[in-house]
């Protein structure tokens, strides 16, 4: 399993589900991606596509206004 790590901080819905799609095509089942957004929305868009497209999400927020998702390829 490896752990990648995307940064989208700055950056407005939809570019990190589109980056994320693109990185995860890349990579193989079981690896997570940990995809770093300062946007409340990527967090609702990313947990609405894994449930559509069946991968394990998570989402933290480590520092007050910034999120962490991570994204486990099924």
């Amino acid at each position: 399993m490896k752990v990648r790590d995307l940064d989208c901080l700055y950056e407005v819905c939809p570019i990190p589900l589109i980056k994320a799609v693109k990185e995860l095509k890349k990579m193989n089942s079981g690896d997570v991606l940990v995809v770093h957004s300062d946007e409340s929305c990527v967090g609702v868009m990313m947990e609405e596509w894994a449930k559509q497209n069946h991968y394990s999400i998570q989402i933290e927020e480590p520092k007050d206004g910034e999120w962490e998702i991570y994204l486990q390829k099924p």
